[in-house]
Parts: C-alpha cells; sequence; structure tokens
C-alpha cells in the first residue's frame, strides 16, 4: 500500500486549531451567599443533603421519669403503744380490717389499770364523804353547835377531795377507761377510724408502756398501726434541674409497674427547704388519692409533674440536643428561615434530658430548627470557629 502523504499546510493549520483550544473544566459547587449571621444556599446546592431540620415542639406539660416512694401520710396514720404494763388476754383486730374511732384492738390484763380503776372509785368515795361532811359542819354551825374552825376544816378536806379525784380521772381518762369499767381488763383502742395495716402483738404476750422507749427495733415497734390507705404521701428526691418547674400545689400523675394503665392523680404538698448534702436532691412530697386501695405504702412509682397550665405559654420549646452547639459560653443553633436560607441565633437553653434541650429564648415554635449539619453551617458562616 501506498501512504498518505499530508500536504505541509495542512499539517500546519491542524496543528494552531489544537494549540488554541483548552481543555474544557468541570463546574466548581454553587457559591453560597453570606450576610450577618445568615447564610444562603441557591437551589441544588450539594451541600443541602448535609442539613436535616425539624419543627420545634412546645414544651410538654410533665417533668416525666422521675420516681417516687409512696408511704403512709402521717397525718392519717397512728402507732398504737400501749399506755400500761400487762399481758395481752385477747387481739380483737387484725391486719386489712378497719375499725372505727376508738374501737376495740385488743384487751390486756394490767395491774396498773387495775390500779387506776380503784384509785379513780376511791377518790370518788371520799370527795361524797368529803361533800356530806362539810353539809353537816355547815348545819351544826348554823345551830350553834359547831365553830367556824370546824367548818373550815371540813372545807379544805372537801377542796382535797376534789383534786385527788379529778387527777384520779384524768389518769383513767389517760388509759382511755371510764368508772363504769371492772377488773384490770383494759382495752387498747384506736385514736381514729381506719384500716389497722401492721399488727405485732399476739395473745400471751407481755406488755409494757416504756418499750417504745427501748433500743431494739422488736420491742419499740408499735403494737398496731391504723392508718387510711386512701390517701398516701409520696416522696420524690428531685434534682436542682427540677426545682424551677416545681410549686406548691402542681399536679401529679402517678404510674406504676403494677398497673401500667391506671393513672393516679396527686398534687405536689411541701418542697423540702435545703437541698441533700450527699446526694444534691431536694425532697418534695406530695398527696396520692387511692380510693380503691390499689397502691400499696412501700411502693415505688413514677411521677409526672404536670405544668401549670397558664404558664405553658411561658415554657418555650424543646429541641433535639445536637441541634445546640456552643461558642464562647454561649448556645447557638440555625433556623431555616427559608429553603436553602438558614439563620445562626443565640438562644436561652436549659437542661438536657431524653435526648431533648429546653429552648426558652431564641426559637418560637413551628420554627424549622436545623437538627443536623449546624457544625458544617457554623463552619461556612464563621471558618475560624
Amino acid at each position: 500500500m501506498t501512504p498518505r502523504i499530508v500536504p505541509p499546510g495542512l499539517l500546519a493549520l491542524a496543528l494552531l486549531a489544537g494549540c488554541g483550544r483548552e481543555p474544557a473544566q468541570p463546574p466548581g459547587p454553587p457559591e453560597v451567599r453570606v450576610a450577618g449571621e445568615r447564610l444562603t444556599y441557591p437551589p441544588g446546592a450539594p451541600q443541602l443533603a448535609y442539613v436535616t431540620v425539624q419543627a420545634a415542639l412546645p414544651r410538654r406539660l410533665a417533668l416525666t421519669h422521675l420516681t417516687g416512694r409512696l408511704y403512709l401520710a402521717d397525718d392519717a396514720t397512728v402507732r398504737v403503744f400501749t399506755p400500761v404494763a400487762g399481758q395481752v388476754t385477747a387481739v380483737r383486730a387484725d391486719v386489712g380490717q378497719r375499725v372505727p374511732a376508738d374501737g376495740a384492738l385488743a384487751e390486756i390484763s394490767s395491774p396498773d389499770f387495775g390500779q387506776a380503776l380503784a384509785d379513780s372509785r376511791s377518790a370518788e368515795a371520799n370527795l361524797t364523804a368529803a361533800d356530806e361532811t362539810l353539809a353537816r359542819a355547815k348545819d351544826l354551825l348554823g345551830h350553834g353547835a359547831a365553830a367556824v374552825k370546824d367548818v373550815e376544816a371540813a372545807q379544805a378536806a372537801y377542796g382535797a377531795a376534789l383534786a385527788e379525784r379529778d387527777r384520779a380521772r384524768a389518769r383513767l381518762r389517760l388509759y382511755h377507761g371510764s368508772e363504769t369499767d371492772t377488773g384490770e381488763a383494759y382495752v387498747l383502742r384506736s385514736p381514729l377510724a381506719g384500716v389497722v395495716v401492721e399488727r405485732n402483738i399476739n395473745p400471751g404476750q407481755e406488755v409494757r408502756a416504756d418499750q417504745m422507749l427501748a433500743n431494739a427495733t422488736n420491742l419499740y415497734a408499735p403494737l398496731f398501726v391504723v392508718s387510711d390507705p386512701t390517701r398516701l404521701w409520696l416522696q420524690v428526691d428531685a434534682s436542682e434541674a427540677d426545682l424551677g418547674d416545681l410549686q406548691q400545689g402542681q399536679r401529679l400523675r402517678i404510674t406504676s409497674t403494677a398497673f401500667p394503665s391506671r393513672v393516679f392523680d396527686g398534687a405536689v404538698a411541701n418542697i423540702g427547704p435545703s437541698l441533700d448534702p450527699a446526694t444534691r436532691t431536694v425532697r418534695v412530697r406530695g398527696v396520692v388519692a387511692n380510693p380503691e386501695r390499689l397502691l400499696k405504702a412501700e411502693m415505688y412509682v413514677f411521677v409526672d409533674v404536670v405544668r401549670d397550665e397558664a404558664k405553658v405559654a411561658q415554657a418555650g420549646v424543646e429541641v433535639p440536643s445536637k441541634a445546640v452547639f456552643a461558642i464562647d459560653r454561649r448556645s447557638y443553633l440555625f433556623v431555616e428561615r427559608s429553603p436553602g436560607s438558614f439563620e445562626r441565633r443565640e438562644v436561652a437553653v436549659g437542661t438536657e434530658r431524653d435526648g431533648k434541650v429546653p429552648v426558652t429564648r431564641g426559637v418560637a415554635e413551628g420554627e424549622r430548627v436545623v437538627t443536623e449539619g449546624g457544625l458544617l453551617l457554623e463552619a461556612v458562616l464563621d471558618p475560624s470557629n
């Protein structure tokens, strides 16, 4: 085959054309516009694929995940000890039994009570005799058959007998007894109406009035505990971060693992005046309604403290904790003003809980907050941070 010969002029034109053409460059990323605290990406910018936004929600009306312990209400509970020494002869009330006020709990054969009863009867008889002696002395004085000093002595004896009668009656009332009682059978009674929730007494047991002063637990335990279980007290140990959301009278929502579908109502009754130095918590006492007696003392429960509805508007919003970042001890986040346009804002935040941060200033309900990619936007807005 004969090789093709390219004319020199044509070759020169081809080389000249090749030298004047530049290679094609790939298109660069869309430019972002930065103005003050705002930056705007053009539509379709690839950086937007790394940014996620979410609407700011109003803060919930409750502080969740607080735990508490139920116990008997002190103002509706009485721990019954015996005021006399003796031997238990009968037990009239058992655990779970309802007793009225002044209802019988047990019978005790007590020489102490027998002595008090005898003293009261003797004092009553002595008062009757002193009264008759005084009346006779006055009658004799009226007929000139007695001296004034005899009447004065009779009056003094009557006054002493009256004082002794009153003392004996007071002692008998302390034992909840009366002159109509017989023998040494002392009836231990409940000072208030309620349900027997604890019993530490058996027939034949020896009891003493001073056993509550003993140092042994099995000795100073009350013989009976009577309470009203339809109303329980609740103890909650609240952290310092929760104090701003707690106030006396707030409603409580109580749930228990024993009754997961039930919600029991309560209220904050008292907030402790000081922190526990070991746990850094404040003891909060609540009152829980328990009309069906489902809840039991010493149960551990979950507590939601319901905020005052008048303050909901002041509660702010809550956002995911990853939306907030700090610069020089100040908190910031980005808010989407329009698609592709973001504004950095300084915000006031509370304590993080369950991955959420309360924002009390800087963001309104419904505004779209950047939850992913905030640090990327910050690097573009202020590369020095």
